[in-house]
C-alpha cells in the first residue's frame, strides 16, 4: 500500500499513522478527489524516493509510520463524517500524529472536531487558493467550500492562519477581519515572515494553494499560487508543536503527467521530518 520512500513499517505501536479518505461528495465541480489517497500512495514508492528528509531525517530508521488505510466512505456523508472522526481519534489515543489523505476538503471539519476533544486550544495553519469560509455553497452548508466556516462557528479552534489565499470574496474578508482570522493572501506573500504558533498546529493543506504550474491535479486551477519551494520553506521555518496534518484535493483525473501526487508526498515527508527533528532536538536540550 503505502511506502513513503521504505519507511512504511508494519506494528501496533507507531509515532505516525497514515490514514486515507477517498471521498469527494462535497466537491462542488468536479469529482475525481476520491482518488486523491491512492494517487499519492502510489507516488510514495520507495522505487522512486528515499526515506530522507530535507531537515535531515531519515524516516525509516528515525521514527515509526504505519498505513491505517482507508475509512469506509459509503452511505451518507454524516456516516463518513462520523467514521473519520472516530478513526482519527483512535489514532490520537494512541499518541500519534494523523496524517490524512483527502478526498475533499468538506474533510477537514470532522478531523478537526476529533482534535477538539483532545485538544483546549487548537491552531490551524491551512494553505488553500481558497478561503473555504462559505456559509453555504449551492446550498450546502458542509460542502468543500465550507469546512472553516463551521469550525470558526463552532470555535472548536483557538488561531486560523490561511496561507495562499487568491480567491477571497468580500465576504471571506470582512468574516477573517470579524473574528480575528489571519488570511495571508498572495499578494501579500513577499511581506510575510516565518509563522509562529503557540497552541497545538494542525497543518490542513490543500494543494491548489500552490500554483497550477506546480500542481495541476486540482478540481480548481487558480493561477498566481505558491510554488513548491515557498510552501516547504514556510513549513521548515514555522515555529510550533505539529499535532496532525491532512492533504486534500488531489485530482489525478486533470493531471496525466502525474505530477501533482509526488507534491503531496514531499509536503507530507517534510511535515513528517520536521515532527521528528523538533522532538531531537528538544530530548537533546533536555539531556
Amino acid at each position: 500500500m503505502t511506502d513513503f520512500g521504505g519507511s512504511i513499517k508494519k506494528t501496533d505501536e507507531f509515532q505516525f499513522a497514515i490514514l486515507g479518505i477517498p471521498f469527494d461528495e462535497k466537491s462542488c465541480y468536479l469529482k475525481g478527489v476520491s482518488k486523491g489517497p491512492r494517487a499519492i500512495r502510489e507516488a510514495s514508492t520507495g522505487e522512486a524516493i528515499n526515506p530522507w528528509t530535507e531537515s535531515g531525517i531519515n524516516l525509516e530508521e528515525e521514527t515509526v509510520i504505519v498505513d491505517l488505510g482507508d475509512v469506509d466512505v459509503t452511505g451518507s456523508f454524516w456516516d463518513v463524517f462520523e467514521r473519520t472522526g472516530v478513526r482519527v481519534r483512535e489514532i490520537l489515543e494512541k499518541r500519534a500524529v494523523p496524517i490524512v489523505l483527502g478526498g475533499d476538503h468538506s474533510l477537514t471539519y470532522p478531523i478537526v472536531k476529533a482534535f477538539a476533544l483532545k485538544y483546549d486550544h487548537l491552531d490551524i495553519l491551512h494553505f488553500d487558493a481558497h478561503p473555504d469560509l462559505y456559509d453555504e455553497l449551492y446550498g450546502d452548508r458542509y460542502s468543500h467550500g465550507c469546512p472553516f466556516a463551521r469550525i470558526i462557528e463552532e470555535r472548536i479552534v483557538a488561531n486560523l492562519v490561511q496561507v495562499g489565499i487568491r480567491a477571497a470574496t468580500g465576504e471571506h474578508r470582512e468574516l477573517a477581519a470579524e473574528k480575528g482570522i489571519r488570511m495571508i493572501e498572495m499578494k501579500d506573500i513577499a511581506d510575510v515572515g516565518s509563522l509562529h504558533f503557540d497552541n497545538p498546529l494542525y497543518i490542513s493543506f490543500d494543494v491548489d494553494a500552490l500554483d497550477p504550474a506546480f500542481a495541476p491535479g486540482v478540481s480548481h486551477h487558480e493561477p498566481g499560487g505558491l510554488t513548491t519551494r515557498q510552501a516547504l520553506n514556510m513549513i521548515h521555518d514555522l515555529k510550533g508543536t505539529i499535532v496532525g496534518m491532512d492533504v486534500v484535493e488531489v485530482n489525478p483525473d486533470r493531471d496525466p503527467a502525474g505530477i501533482t501526487a509526488p507534491v503531496a508526498v514531499k509536503i507530507i515527508m517534510e511535515v513528517i521530518g520536521k515532527i521528528v527533528a523538533s522532538r531531537k532536538k528538544k530530548t537533546e536540550e533536555t539531556s
